[in-house]
């Protein structure tokens, strides 16, 4: 029986392209980050733009058999092959790791010191139909790229586009003709990628290695809806940006800044996969899924603390930041500069067709402020009550760890007393401390002997 293919998930889930002050520094320990795979079927997507040049490198989740995957990409021009590439997973996987939202620690030092201090932390053919001249369909040109076969397309129409897609074993999802037809309209061609199964055997390759697409365009935008078709529920997003002015923010739904910076109980730092599931899981649930959530903005090079080692010049040109070429000429005798003038942005999106009815649309701003998803533990200290400022301080505890614990309550809306019973296991009691005034006389607190 032969396997019709079919669009993949994330070809769909993705579509394509249509084309200030610091935050403070944290001294701390890096303990986790949160990272893509505790979400179910997200996707990966990364963007380095610069001038109305757009470089897109997209990940892809396929599960199945290769001989059904098929993506298909809107772009706004007939490609080159020179303008196609294929890259590898571990890129991707590293600025992923290095973006993540992370959890640091720190340690109270001895209340009765003076000072405090933290701890730190060459072209193969493609068989085609005869008949897609008849149904209006153009094969502009066709290359192989590594373990793909790629077709460009053009089309007079959607219906015949449609046709033709079926009558080379493609599954279409209801409402395809109508998505395929806007993108038509806008003058767009679309770009079909298949797997050479022969060429990918040979390659040694057990995965599918990332795509990746460079052109010109005056759109900056991801086109949501034709992955929205063959959706059987929401979809998550991650798109990591690569920009030379600052921030990058969506232009037609809201971005709003994860929760940051708060402190947390300590038996977080076992829990932080289910702990950040639970935190995002809430604020999609608060926006009604309308939203894009920032999850990290900040020059390339450095970060406090860092989750990974930042990205190098050669990692950062291979997913397309074209314009630090100029830093790193080969044969140039003068040292590479110690930061690369990348800025990444990292959001993160969950959407359906109704809450994300049109294309996500992006724009760059000149805003450089850094931020980044960072939740701290801060362990008490244990030591005697041997000044009024131990005693001060103790007293003080069973307040802060009902802060903390109002803090992960909010976040997350896991029950407080469930909240409270795992600290008390911890450690961190609930409970009034009682601490007896210094008995020694004044002059006995000048001399230890």
């Amino acid at each position: 029986m032969r396997l019709l293919p079919r669009l993949a998930p994330l070809a769909l889930a993705l579509g394509a392209l249509l084309a200030p002050a610091s935050a403070p520094a944290f001294c701390g320990f890096y303990v986790a980050r949160a990272d893509n795979d505790l979400f179910n079927q997200a996707s990966k997507v990364v963007l380095a733009r610069h001038d109305g040049k757009t470089v897109i490198t997209m990940v892809n989740d396929y599960q199945g058999a290769l001989q059904e995957f098929a993506l298909v990409v809107p772009v706004p021009s007939v490609l080159e092959r020179g303008q196609i590439h294929v890259t590898e997973n571990a890129l991707v996987a590293h600025l992923d790791a290095y973006t993540a939202p992370r959890l640091v620690e720190s340690f109270d030092e001895d209340p009765c010191r003076r000072y405090e201090l933290q701890a730190s932390a060459a072209p193969a053919a493609v068989p085609q139909s005869a008949g897609a001249a008849a149904l209006g369909v153009s094969i502009e040109a066709e290359y192989a790229v590594g373990e793909y076969d790629i077709v460009i397309l053009s089309a007079a129409q959607s219906e015949g586009l449609s046709a033709w897609l079926r009558q080379q074993g493609y599954r279409l999802p209801d409402g395809a003709e109508e998505v395929l037809a806007g993108y038509l309209a806008a003058g767009m061609k679309f770009f079909l990628a298949k797997v050479d199964l022969a060429e990918q055997s040979k390659l040694g390759f057990s995965y599918l290695r990332p795509l990746q697409v460079a052109f010109e365009s005056a759109d900056f935008m991801l086109p949501l809806r034709l992955g929205m078709l063959n959706a059987t529920g929401p979809q998550e997003l991650l798109v990591f940006l690569l920009t030379r002015a600052g921030r990058v923010e969506a232009a037609n739904y809201r971005t709003l800044e994860i929760p940051s910076d708060l402190e947390l109980p300590l038996f977080v730092e076992d829990e932080f996969g289910a702990f950040y599931r639970a935190t995002f899981d809430a604020l999609v649930a608060r926006e009604s899924m309308r939203a894009v959530f920032l999850e990290y903005a900040w020059d390339m090079g450095w970060c406090d603390p860092c989750a990974a080692d930042p990205l190098s010049f050669d990692e950062l040109r291979e997913l397309g930041a074209f314009w630090i070429l100029d830093q790193i000429e080969t044969g140039d005798p003068t040292p590479r500069p110690v930061t690369p003038d990348v800025f990444v942005t990292r959001l993160h999106l969950r959407y359906d067709s109704d809450s994300f009815p049109d294309d996500l649309r992006f724009r760059e701003t000149e805003n450089r402020s850094n931020f980044q998803g960072r939740y701290v533990l801060r362990h008490p200290w244990r030591g005697p009550p041997r000044c009024q400022a131990a005693r001060d301080y103790l007293s003080s505890s069973p307040q802060r760890f009902e802060e903390e614990a109002q803090n992960l309550a909010r976040l997350t809306r896991w029950p407080i007393e469930q909240i409270r019973r795992k600290m008390e296991a911890g450690g961190q009691s609930f409970a009034p401390v009682a601490t007896a005034p210094d008995a020694r006389q004044w002059w006995q607190k000048l001399w230890q002997d």
